[in-house]
């Protein structure tokens, strides 16, 4: 079994190795947005074949719902940073009076 500290030359080279991959792995990834899953899912659906005219229907409705859901997380996402400009305000505003 290959160790994955392979042509380490001591204690300060594994260390070393160790924090780094410490490093690297403590940053990860950044979370998916709702806007990357609606894209996944915008991809998935346009590499669907219909094969009947059913199922071509059911797609068109799943394209024209999944607009609608990017509209409406494009809503909710001005509505959530206008909020969040408010609270600001109101943190600054209460600040200001003590």
């Amino acid at each position: 079994m290959k160790s994955k500290f392979h042509g380490f030359k001591g204690p300060k080279d594994f260390f070393n190795k160790m924090t780094k991959e410490f490093i690297v792995n403590e940053g990860g990834t950044p979370s998916p947005t709702i806007f990357s899953y609606i894209q996944s899912l915008g991809e998935s659906l346009s590499n669907m074949k219909s094969r009947t005219q059913s199922e071509t229907r059911r797609l068109s409705i799943a394209r024209e719902h999944l607009r609608e859901i990017r509209k409406k997380a494009r809503q909710l996402q001005e509505q959530v940073l206008l909020l969040e400009d408010q609270v600001r305000v109101l943190e600054e505003s209460k600040e200001g009076r003590n």
